[in-house]
């Protein structure tokens, strides 16, 4: 007799540029995905935080070692989001290697950006969908200047504007769910609860 084979849950990545929404989104999407039964596991990037604080401090001057230190702590937590998947039928992630792609990957050279790609597939799991929270830049820098944010305007503006065409083309692949970050967090919620729901619900278990 043959064992059953492991369930496996959705892994859920939430994407988008500063001050897009991205952990509001998150926080509301979990609570109606429990109202409707879903068992759902909240996952944030990066893990290690000693890490992702080095990588952020190298993200400004030095993309290259930034995309190395996330993929690094991605690889090291990859056994943990394995087991998460094996215990909810969703994980919803506040970032994923997505993120890498569109903040470091789009400042290297081409060979440089071919790498770090490989390297994120090689690190952790693809996400089975991904919600892009795609906003313009001004209202983005506009939620920003609310949080008090330190680093000089001019550059964080240039910086998301790369970032938001990285995202634009990334977008294009098959899986990714593009959000209108405008709209109120309410209503991207359950927008985005019903058509995971139904996702959720005919997904065969692996």
């Amino acid at each position: 007799m043959t064992g059953r084979a492991p369930r496996h849950g959705t892994l859920i990545a939430v994407e988008g540029i500063d001050g897009s929404g991205k952990s509001t989104l998150l926080r509301l999407l979990a609570r109606r995905l429990r109202h409707h039964g879903t068992r759902v596991v909240v996952w944030r990037e990066p893990v290690d935080r000693e890490l992702g604080a080095r990588a952020q401090r190298a993200g400004r001057t030095d993309p290259w070692s930034a995309a190395l230190l996330f993929t690094l702590d991605r690889a090291r937590a990859r056994p943990a989001l394995e087991r998460a998947l094996t215990r909810a039928d969703v994980v919803l992630s506040d970032r994923s290697f997505y993120s890498t792609l569109a903040y470091q990957a789009s400042a290297l050279s081409d060979g440089e950006a071919t790498i770090v790609r490989r390297l994120q597939r090689q690190a952790t799991r693809r996400p089975d969908r991904v919600l892009w929270l795609k906003i313009d830049v001004p209202t983005a820098m506009r939620r920003l200047a609310v949080r008090n944010r330190s680093r000089d305007p001019l550059e964080r503006t240039a910086t998301l504007q790369r970032v938001a065409r990285a995202y634009a083309t990334l977008a294009r692949a098959p899986g990714w769910m593009v959000l209108d970050a405008r709209r109120p967090p309410g209503e991207l919620a359950d927008l985005a609860a019903g058509r995971l729901t139904r996702m959720v619900a005919h997904r065969p278990r692996r």
